[in-house]
């Protein structure tokens, strides 16, 4: 953070929309591709995979959204955004060249530079859920040799549902890349996996060996997923799920997004799975 920002968590970045990208056959999730105004702010910028911000419109109010992009993708920023209330609906209107707050990087991420470095990364995501992990991905494999295998299983409902079509067709080429891109059910001119993640992620079956596995996608899913892991032998302490919760401040002043003694807006989003079972049921 710049120094500005260090005295004031609650002081946004200015920035403008360079770019806006719809993703899905339906517009309700758009890429939006954001630059820092502030040469300096743009310098010191830096975050880790898994993070998430502040996006603030004016007059409007402020929304925690996930960075989908890289550290490792410099001068600009990404937001994949769902269309699912006020803000966001404000956001989906905006067009290039307008202004938004930027507020963060917020939160913890996956610990690419530590605990990963040198193991296999397993990662599992559902729905627009896979935004973050888009990061982490893109993070892997500028740092190819840091790690072992990689292999990618992501679903949505529907083929106009899936994130990021280009990367994921270029993902499937790599040799250095195992990726398994599922959708639901059958629908015309789809050659593809068919299926739920956790039944993809069943069939699969990651190794549990010297590995780490990533989650991130509805709860349901992530509910669902654990089981066929847990039967070839995965430990919760190798599972890293990135989760939300009515996250509002995002520094864990409000209290909105706490459960028990944890706040998901700065404690997490990321937490080890044997974190979350220590926690409350209701989450």
């Amino acid at each position: 953070m710049c120094k500005e920002q260090m005295k004031n968590l609650y002081l946004p970045y200015e920035a403008r929309i360079e770019d806006i990208k719809v993703e899905t056959e339906d517009g309700n999730l758009k890429t939006f591709h954001i630059v820092l105004e502030k040469e300096e702010d743009q310098k010191n910028w830096s975050h880790v995979p898994g993070q998430f911000a502040m996006l603030s419109i004016s007059g409007k109010g402020e929304i925690p959204i996930g960075i989908a992009s890289s550290p490792t993708e410099k001068g600009f920023l990404l937001f994949t955004v769902n269309r699912a209330g006020v803000v966001t609906t404000a956001l989906h209107k905006m067009n290039v060249g307008e202004p938004i707050g930027v507020r963060g990087p917020l939160g913890n991420g996956f610990p690419v530079d530590g605990e990963l470095k040198g193991k296999n990364i397993v990662i599992i995501a559902g729905g627009f859920a896979f935004t973050t992990l888009r990061a982490t991905l893109i993070y892997l494999l500028e740092h190819r040799n840091d790690y072992g295998k990689i292999t990618v299983i992501y679903g949505a409902r529907t083929p106009g549902m899936l994130l990021y079509k280009d990367e994921l067709k270029s993902w499937q080429e790599r040799d250095d890349l195992e990726c398994h891109i599922t959708v639901d059910r059958e629908a015309p001119g789809w050659d593809g996996l068919v299926g739920f993640v956790p039944t993809i992620a069943g069939q699969v079956k990651p190794s549990p060996e010297n590995s780490a596995a990533l989650i991130c996608g509805p709860p349901i899913m992530i509910k669902f997923t654990m089981p066929p892991l847990e039967e070839i032998g995965w430990k919760d302490d190798q599972v890293y799920l990135s989760l939300e919760n009515r996250m509002k401040c995002g520094v864990g002043i409000c209290g909105h997004c706490n459960v028990g003694p944890v706040y998901v807006c700065k404690d997490g989003p990321v937490f080890k799975r044997s974190e979350v079972q220590k926690l409350p049921v209701e989450f």
